[in-house]
């Protein structure tokens, strides 16, 4: 009679332990927020601020980065002035989305602004945006 009565005690619980589950998800959580705004990379220029920025576009959009000391950046790639126009027919000759964005420092002149402006449109590229940050109140 032992013998049958320890046979119906066991009973066999098959619970998970999600507590080494929750611990390795919350050091990687953490992890990535640590991470994450080192990942950001480009090139530093300091924009001006609007009242009202933003426009959404399908596709990446092109920039075009005009730096403090007056270089053309695409990209990582330094472009001349002179060679602009032809970089641009060749890149957008392919592309569904026929816009450019110019995000140019502050303290850069209008004149190189205005001149990099009408290079791209001699491209054949009239949807040109001027990159900006937001005012603050």
């Amino acid at each position: 009679m032992g013998a049958s009565n320890n046979s119906k005690s066991r009973v066999v619980l098959s619970e998970i332990n999600v507590t080494p589950l929750v611990d390795v998800m919350l050091v990687l959580l953490i992890i990535f927020m640590v991470t994450a705004p080192m990942m950001k990379q480009g090139i530093e220029v300091e924009l001006p601020q609007t009242v009202n920025t933003g426009m959404s576009t399908p596709d990446k959009p092109y920039i075009l980065v005009i730096k403090k000391n007056r270089k053309i950046y695409a990209g990582d790639e330094q472009i001349q002035m002179g060679k602009l126009g032809d970089k641009l027919k060749y890149t957008f000759k392919t592309r569904k989305n026929k816009q450019l964005y110019i995000q140019a420092d502050k303290s850069v002149n209008y004149g190189l602004v205005a001149e990099t402006m009408a290079e791209v449109r001699a491209a054949g590229i009239f949807s040109i945006g001027l990159v900006t940050l937001p005012k603050v109140k």
